[in-house]
């Protein structure tokens, strides 16, 4: 049985500019294990438009009928305690498809409610200890996103991203002892106005990308037009953009197919150490993110093969919030990205950064 989409909402293909969080939002939906995004930039750039709308474009998943952990029927590492005893017993269960979730974490969230607790009801009525599941198991398989993440509890970033990086969620509430899977895409945005995130959690996450408001006039009057022509006619929007959308879907699932017969050479992994190194980046996380992200890109493009262009492309996204941080320095951080990557891999810098433009737009 396939559920009814409710979610009306502004299509992913039709959101003009915005390339670099398009492609990253993308690349972590092929390969989630590359940590998450982080979306810095001005208010009104289209933040939560393209993340809903992300959402949207993904095909549906199957999941076990009625279970509140969105369990996968087949992957033990995506279901339920109590899915896993089902199956043990020999019980076929039944499955039904569901749309990716899309969980929206407010600000005022408590831990209880990202986490999950005792249902306090049904031990005053039924004399049971039984686990009310929180947001972090909605999210599973899913995307969960955390709007103004800089104002967000110190404490709850830190379980977010615990459960982002292991996929499981962990809660001890008197006396019950939980433990379920919650694997999603954590993607963060926020004002830098309003505050930045602590340097070691920012680089929790796997990539950052940075939105700035559209200042071309033409640009801006075709953004204008397209949410004039959605928010009079949405279906009819959505309808005319429909096979655009589902060849996107279609390249989507071929790349997360595709993902394990990605292959990166010896030597690009060396340069890619040596760009981590220069910019005397903390920790293994940037070597590690950039490969992954070089490789969901090489799949996304219909190849097995990772080139210096597909690093290139992911190096500044993956590495610009793990750089320490001058106060003396003008140079803008991705662009700093840029110049250590032309000199590891001998490119000659001054047209590399509209290279690098050019290929986000392809």
């Amino acid at each position: 049985m396939t559920q009814a989409r409710k979610r009306r909402v502004f299509p992913f293909t039709a959101i003009v500019g915005q390339e670099e969080m398009k492609l990253a939002l993308l690349l972590n939906v092929i390969d989630p294990r590359i940590g998450g995004v982080m979306i810095m930039g001005d208010r009104g750039t289209g933040k939560s438009t393209t993340i809903r709308a992300l959402a949207d474009l993904l095909p549906d998943i199957d999941v076990v009928a009625g279970d509140p952990y969105n369990s996968s029927p087949d992957d033990p590492d995506l279901q339920s305690a109590e899915v896993r005893q089902r199956l043990e017993h020999g019980e076929q269960l039944p499955t039904e498809k569901r749309q990716v979730p899309m969980v929206d974490l407010p600000l005022g969230a408590t831990e209880d409610r990202l986490c999950g607790t005792i249902d306090i009801e049904k031990a005053l009525s039924e004399g049971v200890r039984a686990f009310e599941p929180g947001l972090l198991a909605k999210a599973n398989r899913g995307l969960l996103y955390v709007d103004e993440v800089n104002l967000l509890d110190d404490h709850l970033v830190d379980v977010l991203l615990d459960s982002a990086a292991s996929g499981w969620n962990t809660v001890e509430r008197e006396g019950v002892s939980v433990r379920h899977p919650a694997r999603f895409v954590l993607i963060g945005s926020g004002n830098p106005e309003e505050g930045e995130l602590r340097p070691q959690l920012l680089d929790r996450f796997g990539m950052s990308v940075e939105v700035r408001t559209v200042r071309d006039p033409e640009l801006r009057v075709q953004v204008v037009d397209q949410r004039t022509a959605f928010d009079n006619d949405p279906d009819g929007f959505n309808t005319a953009v429909q096979a655009t959308q589902d060849g996107l879907q279609a390249r989507v699932v071929e790349a997360q197919n595709r993902l394990g017969q990605v292959q990166i050479d010896d030597d690009l992994r060396l340069r890619i150490s040596a760009i981590c190194g220069e910019l005397d980046v903390d920790g293994l996380r940037g070597d590690i993110v950039t490969n992954r992200a070089a490789r969901a890109l090489a799949a996304f493009e219909g190849r097995t093969e990772v080139s210096e262009d597909d690093v290139a492309r992911v190096a500044a996204c993956c590495l610009r919030h793990r750089l320490r941080k001058d106060p003396l320095e003008q140079i803008d951080s991705g662009d700093r990205v840029v110049k250590v990557f032309c000199k590891v891999f001998d490119r000659a810098d001054s047209g590399d950064r509209s290279q690098f433009e050019l290929a986000l737009a392809a």
